[in-house]
């Protein structure tokens, strides 16, 4: 079996758009957990090759368990560990992608989505669960707000035919094409949905079908990317952003390069 990429990120166009920042350095902090080091060690397992500091010591306090975001220091969200537990650290994958969780009961926590414009390194599966768990969390987190919001949406499949095979999938992209959300899905065209899904179809084998992942949603209230990019075997690099002005100008290069 080769390990050889088939498609070179430089072949890629959107893989200059996935660069992070420079100037925002992200730390997660553990506070009154009453299981300091097994949950401290989930967490810092699942963001070892990210660029997060995290910080296993428990803090002293009355208040409720929670893990805070600080973005050069200054606090930037926080979430209860209990919503980590149940949406990241004891769950995985299968949970969004068979359908267990619908869009609505779905929990997204602050601490994650807030994570914005930082380079994720990732392995895919099976080397690596929970790092893909994140962007499969923020990627329902996606299709939620465009199909509250209406609009545009946008994302890529590799093969169209994932689209069918995940049934948590297929019931969101359906949901959303019911909604009159004006849906666009890509992907190496191995297969098509059937007549009567209210989906628009994009299918190539260039690179950015085969190996791109991306997830974007805008409208008039709301605005948000996710993208990533296969950039070795198995290895990608991602970002994710809700600035309108970055969300508009990834939009514009999918929709007319794609």
């Amino acid at each position: 079996m080769t390990t050889e990429l088939s498609c070179p990120p430089e072949e890629s166009v959107l893989n200059q758009h996935i660069a992070g920042t420079d100037d925002t350095e992200y730390a997660l902090v553990i506070e009154n957990a009453d299981r300091p080091s097994l949950i401290g060690q989930m967490i810092e397992d699942m963001f070892t090759r990210q660029p997060v500091e995290v910080d296993t010591k428990a803090l002293s306090g009355d208040e409720q368990s929670r893990l805070i975001l600080l973005n050069n220091g200054r606090i930037a969200a926080s979430s209860p560990l209990q919503e980590i537990e149940s949406s990241l650290l004891l769950v995985n994958s299968d949970r969004y992608i068979t359908g267990a969780a619908s869009l609505e009961n779905i929990e997204y926590p602050d601490v994650i989505t807030a994570l914005t414009e930082a380079q994720f390194r990732l392995q895919g599966y099976p080397e690596s669960n929970k790092e893909k768990l994140i962007l499969v969390l923020i990627s329902r987190y996606i299709e939620r707000l465009s199909y509250e919001h209406g609009g545009v949406h946008r994302a890529s499949f590799q093969r169209l035919s994932r689209l069918l095979d995940e049934s948590g999938t297929e019931s969101v992209y359906r949901r959303l094409g019911d909604a009159d959300v004006d849906t666009h899905v890509y992907g190496v065209p191995d297969q098509v949905p059937p007549r009567g899904y209210n989906v628009k179809i994009h299918g190539g084998y260039m690179c950015d079908y085969r190996n791109s992942w991306f997830v974007v949603h805008q409208s008039e209230t709301a605005a948000a990317a996710l993208m990533a990019i296969e950039v070795a075997p198995n290895e990608w690099k991602a970002e994710w952003t809700f600035n309108p002005n970055k969300v508009a100008t990834i939009n514009e290069i999918i929709r007319t390069n794609l």
